[in-house]
């Protein structure tokens, strides 16, 4: 095996102090010390005036070619991490350009644990994330996933204890904020640790996000999210009713029956890009996001009224990997990812041409399912799908689904029927 031409060292904000013997020895003997400059001003006054420092601010990417640099010369690297480097540190980013075999790490507590420890929290309970990257900017409904805080959102709404790294910018009132906008209110709290291992360190536990949103928090900091009451909905398979739909006269709405079955067509994964065009009130979309936790639904609708009720019942569902727009397909969607499913509530008039760019788009082994009332609309479909088999390689079925529901009559029940509905499906193999 061949011998690590640079070590990553575990430092917390106590600096040279809390370092051990073997740590203090690997500085000093260093040919060369890698660091943002706020670590490296803790270490440096102890350091032979002979050591040679960079600065890694702004400067990540050209972090491996001074290692390599420096080997080349015969020297080995010592790179300064805050806590433990392969706990959202930089470790895992040398080992993948350098190899495992180039790389030593040798961690410090993370200040993460330090957090568990000081609030008394079990922190095998806990998710870890991150936002300590770039200013992302206030989250903004329909935040899509290249938002910095993205990950992190999403992390709060799939387990009910999260623990995260922040950064200046990406603060804790920053977050509280961004679960507010989200839809979250007194259910989550926020405990705050800052300038931990310091003397001035200071704790702020159990913060309401209302608190949190208009505090300053001393800087450096980490935040841990709970959230005390779970979420006691169901992942699918939702009533009409508890999507907000226009009045008096319901709006655009697939119901119950229709999307259970058209979800299952869909064929969701978990980490699965969802296109929703004729989104109505959002129930398929919605109910999709859900299905995929990890991936992410781009919706659009171009009534205006059906829209403003889907951007309602997104709040409602706390879905923060849902982007809706106002339009009319197939404006914009040049500017979403490729999908995986794509579901067609309606179509706008443009159903043909919708379909032929749908299967262009579609990954391999990718669905299309679309819904529809008339016999016109179910003609066009099948006839582009018809032309579609031979250059897109699709196989497509229709399935007719009627059902009925029973209603009180006197003190007894009848059954009352719902319109039928084609739901045509096709895969892109």
């Amino acid at each position: 095996m061949s011998k690590p031409i640079c070590t990553v060292l575990g430092i917390l904000d106590d600096g040279w102090a809390g370092l051990n013997d073997a740590a203090r020895h690997g500085l000093q003997s260093a040919g060369l010390i890698v660091g943002a400059g706020r670590t490296l001003a803790l270490v440096q006054p102890h350091l032979p005036q002979s050591a040679a420092l960079r600065d890694m601010d702004g400067a990540l990417g050209q972090v491996p070619g001074w290692i390599q640099a420096a080997a080349a010369d015969g020297l080995h690297t010592v790179v300064l991490a805050t806590g433990d480097p392969l706990c959202h540190g930089m470790a895992s980013y040398l080992v993948g350009k350098l190899g495992a075999e180039a790389v030593a790490v040798q961690p410090a507590l993370s200040t993460l644990q330090l957090a568990f420890a000081r609030f008394q929290r079990p922190w095998q309970d806990y998710r870890i994330a991150s936002c300590h990257n770039a200013d992302a900017g206030e989250w903004q409904a329909g935040a899509t996933p290249d938002n910095g805080l993205y990950k992190l959102i999403r992390a709060i709404a799939e387990y009910p204890k999260v623990a995260a790294f922040t950064s200046p910018d990406n603060n804790p009132a920053r977050l509280a904020r961004a679960l507010w906008t989200a839809g979250y209110d007194d259910e989550v709290r926020l405990s705050v640790a800052a300038k931990l291992a310091l003397p001035d360190e200071q704790l702020f536990p159990d913060l309401t996000l209302e608190q949190a949103a208009a505090m300053t928090f001393p800087d450096p900091n980490v935040v841990l999210v709970e959230r005390r009451v779970a979420d006691p909905r169901a992942i699918f398979g939702f009533d009409d009713l508890d999507f907000v739909q226009r009045q008096p006269e319901k709006g655009l709405i697939t119901k119950l029956e229709a999307r259970a079955l058209s979800l299952a067509k869909l064929g969701l994964k978990p980490d699965s890009v969802v296109w929703d065009i004729g989104a109505g009130s959002g129930s398929v979309g919605l109910e999709a996001s859900r299905l995929c936790r990890h991936g992410h639904v781009y919706a659009i609708e171009k009534n205006e009224g059906d829209a403003a009720n889907a951007w309602e019942n997104a709040l409602r569902f706390q879905a923060t990997n849902y982007t809706l727009r106002h339009g009319k397909a197939p404006e914009g969607l040049d500017a979403w990812p490729d999908p995986d499913a794509v579901f067609v509530g309606g179509s706008g008039g443009e159903l043909a041409g919708l379909i032929d760019l749908i299967l262009t788009r579609l990954k391999p082994n990718g669905r299309l399912v679309m819904n529809f009332v008339t016999l016109e609309n179910l003609a066009t479909a099948t006839t582009a799908l018809n032309a579609a088999v031979e250059k897109f390689g699709v196989a497509w079925d229709v399935t007719q689904l009627q059902a009925s529901r029973s209603q009180p009559i006197l003190d007894m029940h009848r059954m009352a029927a719902q319109n039928p509905i084609w739901i045509v499906s096709a895969k892109k193999n």
